[in-house]
């Protein structure tokens, strides 16, 4: 038997760009189908906020193992649910600075110019803000970029040990700023500030995800409709192979065939190159829209470091510790370069720790993070066209990613090494993550102004497929090196309302 659905817009992927372009298509009265190849995550306490269970045991990390460039699998830090990763992120929605958008030489490389500015996207950033209640004082930080709107909800307050480490921050001179935080905060809000956000689902629907701020809201509209554990294998074009017409997909062992007027990628960075390579034909011998032979090539994702800083005369009783980012290096720095972010992460526990020290006891690790405050730094990742996304013969996405830009992230390394000794911490750990930490990945169908230098145009419409759309962090230029949500959420919008995908 065969399903066939038919639509105006079809998306696939429920993640931040799918939601969110879902739902600017929606509220505008286009008919849209968002099919999503997970399903709904489980409401449940016990399961949401186990440490064991969600970082032990990985019950939400449901994606088939990878590969890497030398053919050994690795589990992705991907989810497929509807919403996307968004169900499990750390919910930071923040922008990318205005110099980002430029083109910044760094020592080992050049992060290039993106085919339109921060002006363009600045009134699209406000309203995904407003969308997903995102909580910010601006002016705070010397490398915010302008903005016409302020955020909808002010800066989360500090917990006591959290306002001793911004106050010490402040005094050895440095430049603590409030984090911009989507959590339902607000007063009689939905969140309980508990420890179990960063990494976790949330089971009282408090965080801003992809599910409660756009998929949701899109299906309210009646514009919309969510086809879940659809899985799609391909798509059809015709036979001039200047449109798609037709997606084949799978669900529970049926065949979805799914006919739309336009059609919108938003799978991820891998995924969304994946489906494009499967999808080559006569016309499109390399892929689809692949002219540029771009696609799946320039895969970027953050080079990121976990550290630990340890205080045994100090315990850390906070339960919501993601309040406070630095960026004193991010626009340059005394080593000659632009350096990145630091912030800091949701409040580690021993069992969230335990998949990367397994031989260490759970009591030990149980001890230390009492003590401890954590910290996620991370660094630009420069494209390089080696850096890729191919597919087995199976069609199993083998990445191949070579780490670059590393003067840059040593040296964030060192300055947050040094500033929390100077404001009295003895002992610092920390680990740079390696190829399966990667949910900041982007830049696998890159956008451009030039078609043989790029997969998409300014917005996200393919150059060679006339009603096809890659909406996801796939069209990155550059990474920067800012959490990379609210910059996918804000192009969604602006694509749906300047786009003209019905054309």
């Amino acid at each position: 038997m065969t399903v066939t659905i038919e639509t105006d817009v079809a998306v696939i992927g429920s993640g931040m760009g799918g939601g969110v372009i879902a739902r600017a298509l929606a509220e505008q009265g286009i008919r849209t189908c968002v099919l999503e190849r997970g399903t709904r995550l489980p409401r449940a306490a016990e399961e949401n906020w186990s440490p064991r269970r969600v970082f032990v045991d990985d019950v939400y990390k449901n994606a088939a193992p990878w590969l890497d460039t030398t053919g050994n699998p690795f589990k992705p830090g991907v989810h497929y649910w509807v919403g996307g990763n968004t169900k499990v992120y750390g919910a930071s929605l923040v922008r990318f600075r205005e110099q980002d958008f430029g083109t910044i030489q760094f020592r080992e490389g050049v992060s290039p110019a993106w085919p339109f500015g921060y002006a363009d996207l600045e009134p699209y950033y406000g309203i995904a803000e407003q969308w997903f209640g995102v909580h910010g004082t601006p002016g705070q930080d010397a490398s915010d970029p302008w903005r016409s709107t302020g955020y909808p909800y002010p800066a989360l307050p500090q917990e006591p040990y959290m306002t001793a480490l911004h106050d010490r921050l402040r005094a050895a001179g440095y430049s603590p700023a409030s984090a911009a935080i989507a959590v339902d905060r607000r007063d009689g809000g939905a969140c309980i500030r508990c420890r179990t956000c960063d990494g976790f689902p949330c089971a009282v629907d408090a965080k801003g995800d992809a599910e409660t701020r756009a998929i949701d809201p899109a299906l309210r509209t009646g514009h919309a409709r969510l086809e879940t554990s659809v899985r799609i294998l391909r798509l059809r074009t015709n036979s001039a192979g200047t449109r798609v017409v037709e997606a084949d997909g799978v669900r529970d062992g049926e065949e979805v065939r799914v006919r739309a007027r336009t059609f919108v990628v938003s799978a991820g960075a891998v995924n969304s190159a994946r489906l494009l390579l499967m999808s080559a034909n006569d016309k499109h011998p390399d892929g689809l829209g692949n002219s540029s032979g771009l696609i799946g090539r320039r895969y970027m994702v953050h080079n990121a470091t976990f550290m630990v800083a340890l205080d045994p005369r100090r315990p850390n009783r906070t339960n919501f510790q993601k309040t406070i980012s630095i960026n004193d290096w991010y626009l340059g720095s005394d080593l000659g370069q632009p350096l990145g972010n630091i912030q800091m992460l949701g409040k580690l526990q021993g069992a969230m720790v335990k998949p990367a020290r397994p031989y260490l006891p759970l009591p030990l690790l149980n001890l230390a993070t009492r003590y401890s405050a954590d910290l996620y730094l991370e660094s630009e990742d420069l494209p390089d066209t080696a850096n890729r996304i191919t597919l087995n013969s199976d069609n199993v996405p083998v990445v191949h990613w070579r780490p670059n830009n590393m003067s840059a992230h040593r040296g964030l390394i060192r300055k947050a090494r040094t500033m929390l000794k100077k404001i009295g911490y003895p002992v610092i750990l920390h680990e740079t993550m390696g190829i399966a930490t990667n949910s900041h990945m982007c830049g696998t169908a890159v956008a451009g102004a030039d078609p043989a230098g790029s997969v998409l145009d300014s917005h996200c419409r393919s150059h060679d497929v006339e009603n096809l759309f890659v909406v996801d962090s796939s069209f990155f230029p550059s990474s920067a090196a800012m959490n990379p949500a609210l910059t996918i959420a804000a192009q969604a919008i602006r694509v749906a309302r300047e786009g003209d995908l019905l054309r």
